[in-house]
């Protein structure tokens, strides 16, 4: 593959090491080297974006975008505000997964503002101001991001439960590190965001590189000429990956990106 002019790269077990909760000082440089090179780096994360905005700074990314909450908001890298939002309503889905995942704590992204919760979500899990309410009053207003935390449970319990569970008018995604769901409208993944953005940028598909470790990745993934994957990720996006990159505590996204840049 010729140098990409499209990377887009994962946050959370790709560029941030969800152990040490840090970015180390290799993947760092080489993020940087990818942005002066003058490729245009897209962080693609199913953080909000008011967890996207600190990564950013840390790594003076300064001009393009970013696509946060699975791609549902796009956020403006230089001025930290959103640009696009796509929402639905959370109501039904929020109705269906009550019903298979008993306990369930619910969160509805507010844009730059925080969460409505069901209950307090476990400290340092949700960025922003959240203010408990009741589950009618979650789902009274469209959002583009609905998490549900199934406390006490283990992820692989909830892919048993969620992983066909049928949820109209959205798309989902199952974290591997927590037992959490995040859904999004129907039709928005990384990789549709990706796509729209790759049209208005005008690069060619075959420039286009994308690395994740998540099952919120498969569309990116998939999507990119040369799609990623790192070690420690689920099968499901090795599945689709045409190379399989370090683990992220050994540096794996520096390992690859260091063959281009």
């Amino acid at each position: 593959m010729r140098i990409p002019r499209l990377v887009a790269i994962d946050i959370d077990g790709t560029l941030f090491d969800p152990m040490t909760r840090t970015i180390s000082p290799p993947v760092r440089d080489t993020v940087r080297r990818v942005a002066d090179s003058g490729a245009h780096v897209v962080l693609a994360t199913g953080r909000s974006m008011l967890g996207t905005v600190p990564v950013l700074r840390e790594l003076d990314l300064t001009s393009g975008v970013a696509l946060c909450s699975n791609g549902a908001v796009r956020l403006d890298a230089a001025s930290g505000e959103p640009v696009a939002v796509e929402t639905f309503d959370p109501g039904p889905v929020c109705a269906r997964l009550a019903e298979h995942l008993p306990g369930a704590l619910f969160a509805a992204e507010l844009v730059g503002v925080g969460s409505l919760v069901t209950a307090p979500f476990p400290e340092g899990t949700l960025t922003g101001e959240t203010r408990v309410v009741s589950r009618a009053e979650l789902a009274e207003r469209p959002t583009p991001r609905l998490i549900a935390h199934w406390a006490e449970h283990t992820p692989e319990e909830t892919l048993a439960v969620v992983g066909s569970l049928d949820l109209p008018g959205c798309h989902r995604t199952i974290d591997h590190y927590e037992p959490w769901v995040t859904v999004v409208p129907d039709g928005v993944t990384k990789g549709s965001a990706l796509e729209k953005l790759r049209t208005e940028l005008g690069i060619p598909c075959e420039d286009t590189l994308a690395i994740g470790d998540g099952d919120n990745d498969v569309e990116m993934v998939s999507w990119a000429a040369h799609g990623i994957a790192m070690a420690q990720g689920p099968a499901s996006v090795h599945a689709v990956a045409d190379e399989i990159a370090p683990a992220v505590e050994q540096d794996g996204l520096a390992d690859v990106l260091s063959r281009w840049f």
